[in-house]
């Protein structure tokens, strides 16, 4: 059952249509017919063909008419029959602007100078004695569920209802209200498996002295477990290169290499044969590691000491691609210095701003925690515009998330303490901003929500949905 807005009022006016029947519209225009029939016009190919194009357009007109469409207004060209002599004819243009059919075949005969007495005899229906008719229904009764969008009436009812549905269905109460039960029937059942996970990754970390083990794929617990399970077979095959990850972290992540902090990634949809030749050449890597210090200090110097910082995913350029990029930006300021200065809006010192070098396809762009994000092609000159052009922003945006982050990690904690939840998590698009909203908004309406969070599996996104090991995913946005 559909329902719509209580005491609602659909009000629906009908006026009462006169027109001509078929036949008597084909027995008031045979006269019209007689002298303009293309027949007449066979020694005329001109008229003839401007006859039978009219008469096509006439007759589609009558019929929308007959129909209840819509007609444009119009004029229709004729050339008409004359009576005095042979070959005789005349020209006249119909306008067709009334959608009366009554009206529009007396407006043809009129045009033609021919009589109108047939029309006139046919009886004019009287005017009803109200203009019109007020309906009052009462929607709230009506089962709209098995009307079509199409009805003439009542089709905008139910498209309005099932967009207002849709709506309503992506409210966080109601959404949580239908899908918890789904969600909490997962997470027991995950329960199993991620005790495995967790088993695994304590025996893999001890055996091989590892610091951590990460996983930062995105996929499910059912696939990180998979990869555990592959690892621990290629480590039981090969056990004289494990010894070469102790005190290192692992990652399972999208690619394999080498991540600019040391950590070890490992593609989660690799062979394990390109695990192991990286494992057996880590040593090969840290001779590179062991320069970028020097290499960002090199940038930091040319900036006057702007701290060089790196992103989140910066893992994903390899130790010796990020090398290339510093020396390219280093070269790029050093060619700037070479034949212009710094502008005088400088401070003396950069070291309370933030720069990250990211590759020649990289962003340019001040990130929303005020660093400054630059691709390494980028010429001297633009460099320190961009960084004068933006220099106050970055620093509205570096203190707004020195104080974001210190509050986002107290509503964090708080949350997932009055919601009893097994974890709290985010996606990396949402800012910290953005969490403390959301968390503030959870903590607000704690007593409407409260029974279908507590102790659940909650991550912080941009869209709903239940994942397979039973995580809540809501958008940070919500509406209640």
């Amino acid at each position: 059952m559909l329902h719509l807005r209580r005491n609602f009022i659909y009000q629906a006016t009908f006026k009462k249509n006169r027109y001509l029947s078929t036949s008597e519209i084909s027995t008031a225009l045979k006269p019209f017919y007689f002298a303009v029939h293309p027949d007449l016009f066979g020694q005329y190919p001109e008229q003839r063909t401007i006859n039978e194009n009219s008469l096509k357009q006439l007759s589609s007109i009558i019929e929308s008419m007959q129909s209840k469409r819509s007609v444009k207004p119009m004029s229709l060209p004729f050339y008409l029959k004359g009576k005095e002599r042979n070959g005789s004819f005349h020209y006249v243009k119909i306008s067709i602007r009334s959608p009366n059919l009554r009206e529009t075949v007396l407006t043809i005969l009129k045009s033609c100078n021919l009589s109108t007495e047939y029309v006139d005899k046919i009886p004019i229906p009287p005017e009803p004695t109200y203009r019109s008719q007020t309906i009052k229904v009462n929607v709230d009764k009506m089962d709209f569920s098995k009307m079509s969008e199409d009805d003439p009436i009542f089709g905008q009812f139910v498209i309005k209802q099932k967009i207002r549905e849709a709506q309503d269905s992506l409210k966080l109460r109601n959404w949580l209200h239908k899908n918890h039960h789904k969600a909490k029937i997962l997470v027991d059942k995950s329960k199993p498996l991620t005790e495995e996970v967790r088993r695994l990754q304590e025996n893999i970390r001890d055996k091989w002295d590892l610091l951590d083990i990460r996983w930062n794929c995105g996929w499910n617990e059912t696939h990180y477990r998979g990869c555990l399970q592959s690892f621990m077979a290629l480590a039981g095959q090969h056990p004289e290169a494990m010894h070469q990850l102790k005190g290192k972290v692992l990652v399972f992540a999208p690619f394999t290499g080498i991540s600019l902090d040391g950590h070890i990634m490992l593609n989660s949809a690799e062979v394990r044969h390109n695990w192991l030749e990286l494992i057996k050449n880590i040593s090969t890597y840290d001779s590179v590691l062991s320069r970028i210090p020097n290499f960002e200090k090199a940038v930091s110097q040319v900036l006057r000491n702007i701290r060089i910082g790196r992103r989140k995913f910066m893992f994903k350029i390899m130790a010796g691609e990020y090398e290339r990029n510093l020396l390219q930006i280093t070269t790029s300021m050093s060619d700037y210095l070479s034949y212009r200065k710094f502008p005088k809006s400088w401070p003396d010192s950069l070291q309370n701003f933030e720069l990250v070098v990211e590759n020649e396809a990289g962003p340019l762009m001040v990130s929303p925690t005020g660093q400054f994000i630059i691709p390494s092609s980028l010429p001297g000159q633009l460099l320190v515009s961009f960084i004068t052009t933006h220099m106050d922003e970055a620093k509205i945006k570096s203190n707004n998330y020195k104080q974001d982050k210190h509050k986002e990690k107290y509503l964090h904690s708080k949350c997932k303490d009055e919601f009893n939840l097994e974890f709290l998590r985010k996606d990396d698009n949402v800012t910290p901003e953005l969490m403390i909203k959301c968390c503030e908004r959870l903590l607000s309406n704690k007593h409407e929500i409260n029974t279908f969070l507590k102790g659940m599996r909650l991550n912080i996104c941009t869209y709903y949905s239940v994942l397979s090991d039973g995580i809540i995913c809501i958008p940070w946005n919500f509406e209640l």
